[in-house]
């Protein structure tokens, strides 16, 4: 930890793209890092004084009055954040574009300059600790805050976590206002809320917007990791909003009409960088309690349960009727607390702690929200049976979801041949050059080599080429004999699962349903 310099006002316009999700900052941008995408529960620690005592307006005078008295109470606990980092920039060439510069490649001599970024910032405690977004301050190598009353404070950071995105500042000052927490577990969609920020240049400070809270539980992955990748990040649980955010208003609160924190504001969707009516807010609750740990521990500890997962498909869902968030395991991390737990690839995890999971990414979300030493209880479905296992959890990095998707399916087909057109997969023998170029540690198994897109339940089965069948319907799969002993084993219209170990050695599962003659 270092303390930061004061950095000078600069007007900054922009902010950070990645697919379609705009960080609502222009300092993330200007780094080139924008696109790497009722009762408080207020703790000890967070002394916040904003609340505000409201009864429900009479008339349209009295609505426009709980605005402004929350405006009043909130805009002194927000701040603004002015982020500077020295980057070289290459002189131009006096012979750039010529044949002379051309052939001998020269290039004009570096020189320092100081991109300054905009953020927003509100403060949790009023000794001078503030919250923001991580890609606010991230690689600044100068911070500064101002206040609604004109005060300027040099900023040092005392902690990030750049999976949920949040950061936490501390300024020499004493008696600041400090924002009072509401529980974000209480609000609901078409809720009031006001949203406060610099958006695009530092002459804007102090902006409000008002808006609703348009939906909850928006899952996303975090951008930290590549798609599919399973590796470090995490998972956000985003408030989404129509208040008007812009580039500038990162990491300013998004407060109900009782003044009280109910988000920090970190996102929006837009084609064009400005507001498009989606933005995107850290839930309150999460930000209280990361803040926390940074305060009185310095860093956060986040649970681990050391599994790799994806989503079920489709057809193993509807098979089997199995809550629609429903993770399959790719991989158990040996030595790990999933795997002391007993947890196996190819287990389903249909619930956590006695709540089925409405979506998959729910389950690293919850892992994140609970701390190392916890006990998490997970449901799971293990070749159609279920059972509960109590995990302690570990203390490291959230555990990834990737994709995936599985469904439906006669008389026993006489041919190897005519059970793959039954099937509409083209199978074979795992042999020791298949397992060679497979990477596999032997010959074991059968390997699929096209699949039938015209079949409906292939589409949605997520079974491709170079998969290699390790197991169906319960029965462990060496050849393609096994496949068909085991394949005539189930009955038309049942469905039955089955088990692959991808060509990068995760295993998946799905299921599938054996035709009937109608079929």
């Amino acid at each position: 930890m270092s303390t930061q310099g004061k950095v000078s006002l600069a007007i900054v316009v922009g902010g950070a793209f990645l697919g379609g999700i705009l960080f609502a900052t222009a300092g993330a941008n200007l780094f080139g890092v924008g696109d790497a995408v009722g009762t408080s529960g207020q703790a000890a620690a967070l002394d916040g004084s904003t609340q505000v005592e409201q009864s429900a307006p009479s008339t349209p005078s009295g609505f426009e009055t709980a605005f402004s008295e929350v405006a009043a109470s909130v805009n002194p606990a927000v701040v603004q954040i002015r982020a500077a980092k020295v980057v070289d920039r290459q002189r131009r060439n006096p012979f750039e574009g010529t044949p002379f510069e051309r052939f001998f490649g020269q290039r004009g001599p570096s020189e320092p300059e100081v991109r300054q970024g905009l953020g927003s910032g509100v403060v949790v405690r009023s000794d001078g600790h503030i919250v923001t977004n991580n890609h606010v301050i991230q690689d600044a190598e100068q911070l500064s805050v101002q206040t609604l009353g004109g005060e300027q404070y040099e900023a040092e950071v005392v902690g990030t976590d750049q999976y949920k995105d949040l950061a936490v500042l501390k300024v020499d000052a004493s008696d600041m206002t400090a924002i009072s927490f509401g529980s974000s577990e209480q609000i609901s969609v078409g809720q009031w809320v006001m949203a406060f920020g610099s958006p695009l240049t530092p002459q804007l400070n102090n902006s409000v917007t008002a808006g609703i809270i348009s939906a909850l539980g928006r899952l996303q992955a975090s951008p930290q990791r590549g798609r599919g990748s399973n590796q470090g990040g995490g998972v956000q649980n985003f408030i989404q909003t129509d208040a008007a955010i812009n580039p500038g208003n990162s990491g300013g609160p998004l407060v109900n009409l009782q003044g009280q924190l109910v988000g920090i504001n970190t996102a929006i969707v837009s084609r064009s960088g400005g507001n498009q009516g989606i933005g995107f807010a850290v839930p309150s609750n999460t930000v209280e309690r990361i803040a926390t740990q940074i305060i009185e521990e310095g860093d956060v500890q986040r649970a681990y349960l050391g599994i790799r997962y994806r989503k079920a498909p489709e057809t193993l869902l509807e098979n089997e009727s199995l809550p629609k968030g429903s993770a399959i395991v790719s991989q158990v991390e040996e030595g790990d607390p999933a795997g002391e737990a007993g947890l196996e690839a190819g287990d389903i995890i249909t619930g956590i702690n006695g709540t089925p999971l409405e979506n998959y990414l729910q389950l690293g979300n919850q892992i994140a929200s609970m701390r190392p030493g916890e006990e998490a209880s997970l449901q799971i479905n293990r070749d159609g049976e279920t059972r509960t296992l109590s995990v302690t959890l570990g203390a490291r990095g959230e555990s990834m979801a990737a994709s995936g998707e599985g469904d439906q399916g006669g008389e026993s087909p006489s041919s190897a041949e005519a059970l793959q057109k039954e099937l509409g997969l083209q199978l074979q023998d795992v042999t020791p050059d298949i397992a060679r170029r497979l990477g596999l540690d032997e010959a074991r198994g059968v390997v699929i080599t096209g699949v039938d897109q015209s079949s409906r339940m292939i589409r949605d089965s997520g079974l491709q080429p170079r998969q290699v069948i390790f197991k169906m319907a319960g029965e462990q799969v060496s050849d393609m004999s096994a496949f068909m002993e085991a394949y005539q084993g189930v009955k038309p219209g049942d469905a039955f699962r089955i088990a692959v170990r991808n060509p990068d050695g995760f295993v998946f599962v799905t299921s599938l349903r054996r035709p009937t003659d109608a079929e």
